[in-house]
């Protein structure tokens, strides 16, 4: 299976521009910047956002790092940040700073579901994202999946297991956990899942790579990481996703998000590339290229991506993952971060 080139759909956008005229994107040029702190990772999102610089003719200006270690930089530096828009890969990031953003205006959070976005309309979602077991069916079949992540501290899961302690989308789900299951049980899943050896790496794709080698059977990701592989290395691909069956932490559904920094001199060029990014060209760009749930209706998602409605995820509000500050004191706690 062929990797699905967006040309087409970056051509589309440069020629409807914005909406602006040749005038209005050479005066945009002149004058306006723009400086987005991104906790998604420039090969997923360099691409949409060297689109927006080309069809609105905005300076844009990107630093690319680590969703929390972002968020600690913005809580650093306050109102002297020359951030405007901060990009998180998930709403506990956002809401770790929610104190420095600026309400949005209602007509963006109008274009997304009610749950994917702010109640405070201090944010709002830009893509979709399923927690996911990625396991290697050669050597375990989906039977024999937990029915919830929980189980992974079964002592049958001995060095069968990788993780990601340090990855934004894992923080965030321990941080689901907590709010599901309270401190307790969330410290007890820590403490078994560290008893069974997981090996530790530094990110998603890498727990890919080690399940499809056999090196592992069972990583925790995102559900597009695996998607990335099917098409480029074909269906025969020796990885598939599995959404626990009993719902939980494990099968949580998140949103990538942006937020506008208050102390923002550029709100107008920020407003504007969140415009675009809710736009149906851009929702397309994440479905068929990224591999992610768009948040728009009417956007085609790939034929293998497990419909959102079909996943059993928790009844959690996003905005109750804010307290990404809590959940990286408890894994330092328990010794799964230094």
């Amino acid at each position: 299976m062929k990797f699905r080139p967006i040309l087409l759909l970056l051509l589309i956008f440069g020629m409807v521009g914005c909406g602006q005229s040749d005038n209005q994107t050479a005066s945009a040029q002149d004058n306006e910047k723009l400086v987005i702190y991104s906790g998604r990772s420039e090969s997923l999102v360099g691409p949409i956002i060297e689109q927006f610089k080309s069809a609105t003719g905005i300076d844009v200006e990107v630093r690319f790092a680590g969703t929390a270690e972002l968020a600690a930089t913005l809580l650093e530096e306050g109102s002297a940040s020359p951030a405007d828009v901060f990009y998180a890969q998930d709403p506990g990031g956002l809401g770790a700073v929610e104190s420095l953003l600026s309400p949005l205006p209602q007509a963006f959070l109008d274009r997304v579901p009610e749950a994917f976005a702010s109640p405070e309309q201090l944010w709002v979602g830009i893509s979709g994202r399923a927690r996911t077991l990625v396991y290697n069916p050669n050597n375990v079949s989906e039977d024999e999946l937990p029915d919830d992540i929980f189980d992974l501290i079964d002592p049958k899961w001995n060095d069968r297991l990788g993780w990601a302690p340090t990855n934004g989308s894992f923080q965030a789900m321990v941080t689901a956990m907590r709010q599901l299951w309270g401190e307790a049980k969330t410290t007890e899943w820590l403490n078994g899942v560290q008893a069974n050896n997981p090996t530790v790496y530094p990110k998603n794709t890498p727990q890919v790579e080690a399940v499809s080698r056999g090196e592992i059977d069972i990583g925790m990701v995102n559900h597009y990481y695996l998607f990335r592989f099917l098409y480029t290395e074909g269906e025969d691909f020796p990885a598939r996703n599995y959404h626990p069956r009993g719902g939980g932490p494990g099968a949580l559904v998140m949103v990538s998000g942006v937020g506008v920094l208050a102390s923002s001199q550029n709100k107008e060029a920020a407003e504007r590339f969140i415009d675009f990014m809710l736009s149906q060209v851009a929702q397309q760009f994440f479905a068929s290229t990224t591999f992610e749930y768009p948040v728009l209706e009417g956007v085609t998602t790939d034929r293998l991506l497990v419909p959102l409605e079909d996943i059993n995820s928790p009844d959690i509000a996003l905005s109750d993952l804010s307290d990404l500050a809590g959940t990286q004191l408890l894994l330092q706690d328990t010794g799964v971060l230094p």
